[in-house]
């Protein structure tokens, strides 16, 4: 029989990243998305058909957060994705030989901004304001479902580096640009995962049937905003760059269509599950990260 997963969402920089790791190690990926030749989400026996026998599906379905929150936005932000999960769930409940894991994204976002501690899903403290509202009713719509059949996990994914897509290249032009300086105070916290590691998480998890839940995905060694850029500017051999202040970032924002909580935020997250259940990462420290990328 052929080995199967369901990628629900799987058109972005994460999604495409998967499906090529996964089709390298002989797997048949489905794809559920909003365009042809993918399954759309509006075809339910599809969906169904493409889950029955699969090895796990991976849902990474949402709109992107990086623009302005206007009420059109907030809307399709959480309509994409709570109304993505029930289809998919509705589907799952349908299937007479179901996938036995489920992993859905979240985002390591749901805690709230933190200089004076990081944060774990043992003692993590959910935050105030939309994208953690966004997070919140994500997490609910999701285990609102009872699998007797299906593991779920909910991963509360930090910010994803990787080449060729993400955050790396906007990172890279500012800092050749000669604006690779603080943004801020800079001394916000700055949670990421490699999307290598992303994906052997999603394996981890797939092999380690006891595991369920909430799993922060993110590295283990968070940085602050100044040593973001400092290991950016030297990797890309660029000693000096301007800094932006809150102000200045805050026009900058509105010219580019986005908000400045994607950089302003202090996200201190900690993968004390994942470490506990044995995961080594394989991109630990930002120096490793950045290395391997550029």
């Amino acid at each position: 029989m052929v080995k199967k997963v369901v990628l629900a969402g799987g058109t972005g920089f994460i999604g495409k990243y998967v499906q090529q790791q996964l089709e390298k190690r002989g797997y048949q990926v489905e794809i559920i998305a909003r365009r042809a030749p993918a399954i759309k989400w509006n075809d339910h026996a599809g969906m169904v058909q493409a889950l029955e026998n699969a090895e796990m599906v991976i849902n990474l379905a949402g709109k992107t957060v990086n623009c302005r929150y206007n009420e059109e936005n907030k809307q399709e932000i959480i309509q994409s994705r709570l109304g993505t999960t029930k289809l998919l769930g509705d589907a799952i409940q349908a299937c007479d030989s179901p996938p036995p894991l489920w992993i859905n994204a979240s985002t390591a976002t749901i805690y709230r901004h933190a200089e004076d501690r990081p944060m774990t899903e043992a003692d993590g403290e959910i935050g105030t304001g939309f994208s953690v509202d966004v997070a919140t009713k994500w997490e609910k719509s999701f285990f609102r479902f009872s699998l007797k059949q299906t593991r779920q996990v909910a991963l509360r994914t930090a910010i994803v580096l990787g080449p060729n897509g993400g955050v790396a290249t906007p990172y890279k032009n500012l800092v050749m640009f000669g604006l690779g300086g603080s943004q801020g105070d800079g001394k916000q916290m700055f949670s990421w995962i490699h999307i290598e590691d992303l994906f052997q998480i999603i394996l981890f998890l797939q092999e380690h049937e006891e595991l369920e839940g909430v799993f922060n995905c993110s590295s283990p060694h968070p940085v602050p905003n100044y040593r973001l850029m400092q290991t950016l500017r030297s990797k890309l051999h660029r000693p000096l760059g301007l800094s932006a202040p809150a102000p200045l970032l805050e026009l900058g924002a509105v010219f580019l269509q986005t908000e400045t909580e994607l950089i302003l935020k202090s996200r201190w997250v900690l993968p004390e599950r994942l470490q506990q259940a044995g995961y080594t990462f394989q991109y630990p420290t930002i120096g490793q990260a950045v290395d391997a990328i550029y």
